[in-house]
Formats: structure tokens, C-alpha cells, sequence
């Protein structure tokens, strides 16, 4: 079989522009989601462009970023009901700081094989004792329910603060953060939509 075979039975699956949807779904620039994956961006424009087909492990590195399986790069469902059940087991716990300093909260997300979705939920557990997240914004909303423990939610400089059993809709385009509060271990349901 011929390279141009091969490289034409490649293109045909759009890997290239199927990342540059997730990345501008998810509001990333080319070098932001370098930070995440640990590529340059040049390497990353080339792949969206189409220029280069990425190996399997780097295209799973840049999926994970965006919580997709690699079958999002090479399927096409849009004729099916979207369905999707994660496992436990099958979740990845990741931090919420990429740069090496403690997080303030590790997360696992709920819906990672589900592309084109429109919210994301996650698993959040917020370490007793840490420094408040760093304050950060995005469009759309958030609806966050607290498990168990005490968190302390900051929009626009207010806090406001929920125990066990609380939940809270907000408008996420104005700067929020978290905080851990009290002695017992906190973790939430953080769903947000784009």
C-alpha cells in the first residue's frame, strides 16, 4: 500500500480539524493547550492544518485535554443518540494547576467520551488546607452541588459560602474561585455549560 493511500485514508477522518473545533470550543490558544499537553504550538498548528498526522499517544494526549477518547477522532455519530457511561475506574483524576505548583482541587470529568457535548460535568474533590483556586472565568454557567464538607465559592470578589447538600447556579463570565472550608474533606458536582 502506498504512503498516499495512507495518508489520503488519514485525511479523510478531518483529525486535524476536528482538534481545532475542540480547541476553539474550549476557548484554548495553540500555545495554552501546549502548557496542557506538553507539544509546542507550532506542532500543534501543523496538525490542525492538516501538515502533520499525529501518532496515537500524542493525539490521546491532546484528547484527554479536551476529556474526548480517541474514537471522536475516528467516527461519526451523528446519526445516533448520544449516550455515554464512565466507569469509576475508567476516570482520570487531574489536577486543576498544570504548572507544578499544589493544587487547589483535583478533578475527574463525568462525561469525557461524549465530543461535541454541550456542558461539562465534573467530579471535584477540594484539599483540606490549600490556597484558594486562582480566580478564573469563562463563558457560560456553572451549577455546582457540594457532596460533603464546606466550600467557599468567590464570584466577582463575593463569597458566598455552601455546606453538604447546597447547590449554586451562577453566571460563569465573571471571575470565580474555590475554596475548601471547615476540617472535613469537600468534594462537588461542578457541571458548566459553553
Amino acid at each position: 500500500m502506498s504512503n498516499d493511500t495512507l495518508t489520503a485514508g488519514l485525511e479523510s477522518y478531518e483529525i486535524g480539524p476536528k482538534i481545532h473545533r475542540l480547541r476553539k470550543q474550549k476557548g484554548l490558544s495553540l500555545a495554552k493547550l501546549g502548557e496542557h499537553t506538553g507539544m509546542s504550538a507550532g506542532l500543534l498548528s501543523k496538525i490542525e492544518r492538516g501538515r502533520l498526522v499525529p501518532t496515537l499517544p500524542t493525539l490521546l494526549k491532546i484528547a484527554m485535554v479536551f476529556g474526548a477518547g480517541l474514537d471522536h477522532f475516528f467516527s461519526d455519530d451523528k446519526d445516533r443518540p448520544v449516550v455515554a457511561v464512565v466507569k469509576k475506574k475508567d476516570r482520570l483524576r487531574l489536577p486543576n494547576r498544570s504548572d507544578g505548583k499544589a493544587p487547589s482541587y483535583f478533578f475527574e470529568c463525568l462525561d469525557f467520551p461524549v465530543t461535541d457535548r454541550k456542558m461539562d460535568a465534573y467530579f471535584v474533590e477540594f484539599r483540606p488546607r490549600a490556597k484558594p483556586a486562582e480566580p478564573h472565568q469563562h463563558p457560560g454557567a456553572e451549577v455546582i452541588y457540594v457532596i460533603g464538607g464546606e466550600l467557599v465559592v468567590t464570584i466577582d470578589g463575593e463569597e458566598t459560602p455552601l455546606r453538604e447538600g447546597d447547590s449554586m447556579y451562577f453566571d460563569s463570565s465573571y471571575p470565580h474561585s474555590y475554596r475548601q472550608c471547615g476540617r472535613r474533606k469537600c468534594s462537588a458536582v461542578v457541571v458548566v455549560t459553553s
